[in-house]
């Protein structure tokens, strides 16, 4: 049933299925219910060249999907996620129909706290939903949260494997060029401490479709200052390999 309103995004639809779902591309199935998603194309490079990863499968269309497996651990999936909540949600929505159930999501996103370092893990604990993909899964919310349980099975691994990370939000937002100064500070208010692309429209279809979903990002640009700062974030390579394979882990215990 549609809840009609003023604003064609509020107009939100708990129908079950649409007249296109993922299913109607019979992309076929996975022998395994685990994956990683992953934002660093040098670390998916770096892991081919050493072995470590091998071709499972490329998903065909405009837009191909390569899917690959670990060598060493064949029950763990692995692909690049494409950016914005359309590509990367929408393919996560696909994933779940071919019969994973449990993600770990590692990316980078900006800081809007000068205090968070680079390379400083954040444990997303939900996104506020400045973006449109989120509202045609979930009703109408200012924040979708990640199912608590999940969240918190990650933060003990963490804890006892002695690995430092904040809890919080994200801000989501579709548009890199409209993060002003004003809803910055805003949404520092809110409680957001990092600004991407992706993670309200990934958490609404984990919760929608009702699988297991984790996100780490790390800190990356600074947008806190007067000036935007690079902070030389995409040259950390090893913070970002050992993401990867940290999530690798993870993704068992979720």
């Amino acid at each position: 049933m549609i809840d009609k309103n003023d604003f064609p995004i509020l107009e939100y639809d708990d129908a079950n299925t649409a007249k296109l779902n993922p299913g109607s591309f019979q992309p076929g199935r996975f022998d395994t219910d685990k994956m990683v998603i992953t934002f660093f194309p040098e670390v998916l490079k770096k892991l081919i060249e050493q072995d470590k990863i091998s071709m499972d499968r490329v998903i065909p269309g405009e837009n191909p999907v390569e899917i690959y497996r670990f060598s060493d651990d064949p029950k763990v999936l692995i692909t690049l996620g494409q950016v914005g909540c359309p590509a990367c949600a929408g393919n996560l929505d696909l994933f779940h129909e071919m019969g994973v159930n449990k993600v770990m999501f590692c990316g980078g996103g900006g800081v809007l706290d000068r205090d968070i370092e680079v390379g400083q893990l954040l444990l997303v604990e939900g996104a506020i939903r400045d973006e449109g993909f989120s509202y045609h899964y979930l009703p109408p919310a200012r924040v979708v949260y990640t199912e608590e349980t999940t969240t918190n099975r990650i933060a003990e691994y963490l804890d006892e494997n002695r690995i430092p990370y904040l809890r919080g939000l994200t801000w989501t937002t579709d548009a890199i060029f409209r993060e002003t100064a004003d809803k910055i500070e805003l949404r520092k208010t809110e409680g957001g401490k990092i600004v991407e692309m992706e993670q309200a429209g990934c958490i609404a279809v984990a919760l929608f479709r009702g699988f297991e979903y984790g996100a780490l990002i790390y800190g990356g640009d600074d947008l806190s200052g007067e000036e935007w700062s690079e902070r030389g974030w995409r040259s950390r390579e090893g913070i970002r390999y050992d993401l990867v394979n940290l999530c690798k882990k993870l993704v068992y215990t979720i």
